[in-house]
């Protein structure tokens, strides 16, 4: 019975603490609750800062009366309700207790007086952390008042005092948090007076939120809950002292539509730099614009003959042409830039390339290719027992039959349209056609040669030799004994802006070497490039149909090699959480020119400006402007080849896998290109994953074997012995601050590699991971990616290697045309890449559209590759 008594009296004790002091706030009359506060607060603005600190949890508590007060009256009644239901519930509970203490039941009297315990602890625990909330906040508003002050004291000096005005809660009194600051405000207005209220300018709410206000503008006004949100970056004070929209990085959906906010060019030219970058590109040009004119030339000569009349009295008809399309040659696919034949019945049309190569007799038919790879299921891709080829899927290794149709040639050079066969008419004879103005081309050329005659400009030089030096402004990248380019020119971005060091960066690029720029985004007012602020940027500014569609992406998973579509929530999800099979292998997923679209500048036009503002060397990479940048110098008319801005988002893992890495895998741009990283996250393994993958690895190097077998003759024993053997190569991949394996091969070792490659292909898996059996080309196929192992069998059996770095969160790596190259992620990672065209790499771009005329019809590297012939212009 005394056990009874004692906890009855511990229950009714601990009821009447916790609900007397709220009881007795709410329930007096308005009035003596007002005299109260007022002698309150009195008493809280008299108080030091150190009373503030101990009295921050009665100073809470008042607050909470004040927002009670300030509702309705209704609020009054719901809470008295609500108390009065929580106290018959506990009632009932403690009956239900009594009478098991009745029935003599020790366990639950044991249970109960643990339960009542573990509440008060919980109880306590919770106060002390409101109670440092608050601290933290007064602390936050002294902070914040100091600054206001400065601030205000600034204006003062330069304004009235009736301009300097306050920005009070239209619906409530000052509480004492506004009398410590007034950069903090509790707006708690009702939903009528909310439009006219203040409001938080990145989520445009006002109700029950703290805002903070700019002591820059003096007007703008950020909630607590979106700084912390998308600025993890900005603390309380950074946004205080300015806030995002000053800053120029404000990411809300109204700034984020909005471009021209803010200057992309990073420097005037001066009137003689100008005429010393034109005369360095007409120099580089005029070469290949001469050739082209003779090119040209021959042709017209041709359909001279052909008409019987001089070269100079011949008419050329101007093509039918449309401001929105380009126009290809029907067999080749490269575009057309000027003179071109076309059938008059058909409109069937050829380039001068092809025509030439069918009077020489040596046009190639680029039969389709036949594709062969076989999905075997995922045990297969895992290295489990092989399942057997679906129906759907047969295995072809032969090419298609060659046609039998053939063009008809004219003994005066004359060509008639293609047969159907090759989707002609095989009637009519082709005319010749032009797109550009009759003098256009000999205009052009006279242009240039009176430019360069006018001006004597001595060539500027600089006799650079840090390829073979380790300096500040150098990163070692490789370790060859008979070459001294190991070292990559690697400059800081604040001093790219000099002109020295744009005639450094002119001297690595012309000898075809990359160029790493360190910290590009600091150039930058500082922008988020979190995957989730662009996609609410991309959401937004589509209409509500392309909205829906935008919750699904299509992504690549990287071990089949193959398109899944996948909720975008749950991509992104992955892509700072991670993603794994059913048997803990990691699953890489990667987003390809995102978003799906050629109009990056429409679709996210904030993010353009930032990315170009941050792009190193503008002179060549400024896609809109640059004046050593050959695309920009396009005539007005034509379309544009698509060169960037454009997004590639993938997972990533320090461990190289082996199989189903996240990897772009080695190919050949045929323009060049700069690629920066704007923004990673870490993904770690779990132990259990870390043990699962060594064990799947296991059984891949098992498949690998048997698989080998099963198509050649191989012997086990003089393999061990190579791998013994294998020399060393620069690997910088453990590099912890690195984000993205860049290995970019020189342009001399192309024949090498590719002979490499053609040896060992059957060791690569590409799609479903089955073998790769054939190439059509080793570097075009995008078939391959050489691991550490295969990069150290490359050295020691044509002695060439790459250049191999770490790519870091910020730097811009430039890529030259011609260079192959391979990239594989260490963290999940956004880059943001822009091609442009040099003068000093146009006979890349020349050489390489001439091997991809040579790929077969549907090869998918001739997709938007054939376009250098605009470029030369």
């Amino acid at each position: 019975m005394n056990c009874f008594q004692l906890s009855y009296q511990y229950s009714w004790t601990t009821r009447k603490k916790r609900t007397l002091k709220p009881f007795m706030s709410k329930g007096s009359s308005p009035s003596s609750s007002s005299d109260s506060r007022k002698r309150k607060l009195s008493r809280a603005e008299d108080s030091d800062d150190s009373a503030v600190k101990r009295n921050a949890k009665r100073r809470r508590k008042i607050c909470k009366v004040e927002e009670y007060y300030e509702d309705d009256d209704c609020i009054l009644s719901d809470w008295v309700q609500r108390n009065t239901a929580k106290r018959i519930d506990k009632r009932n509970e403690e009956v239900e207790v009594m009478v098991k203490i009745e029935s003599g039941d020790d366990c639950t009297i044991g249970k109960w007086f643990s339960d009542v315990s573990s509440k008060r602890k919980d109880k306590r625990q919770v106060e002390v952390d409101e109670d440092e909330e608050w601290e933290e906040e007064v602390t936050l508003c002294s902070k914040i008042k100091a600054t206001s002050s400065r601030s205000r004291t600034r204006s003062l000096s330069a304004n009235s005092p009736e301009n300097v005005t306050d920005v009070i809660s239209p619906c409530r009194s000052r509480s004492p948090a506004s009398n410590v600051s007034d950069s903090i405000q509790k707006n708690d207005c009702t939903s009528s007076r909310k439009q006219s209220g203040p409001i938080c300018h990145q989520c445009l709410k006002g109700e029950r939120i703290t805002l903070l206000i700019c002591s820059e503008c003096e007007k703008t006004m950020f909630c607590l809950q979106c700084i912390r949100k998308w600025y993890p970056n900005l603390s309380e004070d950074d946004v205080v002292e300015k806030c995002p929209l000053c800053r120029q990085n404000c990411n809300c959906s109204k700034c984020l539509h909005l471009n021209g906010l803010i200057e992309t060019s990073k420097r005037e030219l001066a009137k003689s730099e100008r005429r010393h970058h034109l005369q360095y590109l007409i120099t580089l040009m005029l070469p290949f614009l001469n050739k082209l004119s003779i090119f040209q030339k021959l042709e017209i000569e041709f359909e001279a003959t052909v008409q019987g009349k001089l070269p100079s009295e011949v008419e050329i008809t101007a093509a039918i042409s449309y401001t929105d399309e380009r126009v290809y040659c029907d067999h080749c696919a490269t575009s057309i830039v000027d003179l071109h034949r076309s059938c008059p019945k058909c409109s069937y049309e050829l380039c001068l390339k092809c025509c030439q190569e069918i009077r020489e007799g040596s046009l190639s038919e680029r039969p389709e290719m036949k594709f062969h790879y076989v999905d075997r299921g995922h045990r297969y891709m895992h290295g489990l027992d092989a399942a057997e080829p679906s129906l759907s899927s047969t295995f072809e290794d032969e090419e298609a039959n060659p046609s039998d149709a053939k063009w008809s040639l004219g003994e005066n050079g004359s060509i008639t349209c293609a047969p159907e066969k090759l989707g002609g008419c095989g009637e009519r004879m082709l005319e010749l056609r032009r797109i550009l103005p009759l003098t256009w081309m000999s205009d052009l050329k006279h242009k240039a040669e009176t430019f360069l005659s006018s001006y004597n400009i001595s060539p500027r030089m600089l006799n650079c030799r840090c390829s073979s030096l380790e300096t500040e402004l150098t990163r070692k990248s490789a370790s060859r004994t008979t070459s001294s380019d190991n070292y990559l020119f690697c400059p800081e971005s604040l001093g790219v802006l000099k002109e020295e060091e744009l005639l450094h960066f002119q001297e690595h690029w012309a000898k075809g070497e990359p160029v790493i720029v360190r910290n590009a985004l600091d150039n930058t007012p500082g922008l988020s490039w979190e995957p989730m602020v662009m996609w609410r940027a991309l959401c937004e500014n589509v209409n509500s149909t392309s909205s829906s569609e935008m919750s699904q992406v299509k992504a690549i998973d990287c071990l089949a090699n193959c398109e899944v579509e996948i909720n975008t929530r749950q991509f992104f999800e992955g892509y700072s959480k991670g993603r794994t099979y059913e048997n803990f292998w990691p699953e890489m997923l990667k987003l390809k020119d995102w978003p799906p679209s050629d109009k990056f500048e429409d679709l996210l036009p904030r993010h353009c400006d930032e990315f170009i503002s941050a792009l190193p060397f503008q002179e060549y990479s400024d896609p809109r402007t640059g004046i050593l940048n050959i695309a920009t110098k396009l005539p007005e008319g034509f379309i544009k080849p698509d060169l960037g801005p454009k997004t590639y988002i993938a997972y990533g893992i320090p461990d190289e896998l082996g199989r189903g890495d996240s990897v772009t895998k080695l190919h050949c741009d045929m323009s060049d290109a700069v690629n920066i990283l704007t923004h990673t996250a870490e993904v770690t393994l779990s132990q259990e994953q870390i043990s699962s993958v060594k064990a799947l690895k296991q059984k891949h190097k098992l498949q690998n074997k048997v698989d080998k077998q099963s198509t050649e003759d191989c012997n086990e024993k003089e393999e061990e012995e190579e791998e013994l053997n294998m020399p060393e190569i620069s690997s910088n991949e453990n590099e912890e601050t690195g984000s993205a394996l860049w290995d970019i091969f020189r342009r001399e070792d192309v024949p090498k590699l590719e002979e490499y490659l053609r040896k060992h292909c059957k060791e690569f898996r590409h799609t479903y991971c089955s073998p790769v059996t054939k190439v059509y080309h080793p570097i075009h196929d995008q078939s391959c990616y050489l691991t550490l192992e295969h990069k150290r069998k490359l050295k020691a059996e044509y002695g060439i290697e790459p250049w191999t770095f770490v790519q870091k969160l910020g730097e811009a790596v430039f890529i030259p045309a011609g260079c192959p190259h391979q990239v594989r992620n260490l963290k999940s990672c956004t880059k943001v890449a822009v091609d442009f065209v040099s003068p000093e790499n146009i006979h890349e771009c020349l050489r390489l559209t001439e091997e991809f005329r040579q790929l077969p019809k549907n090869h998918k590297a001739r997709e938007d590759k054939l376009e250098a012939s605009l470029l030369s212009l």
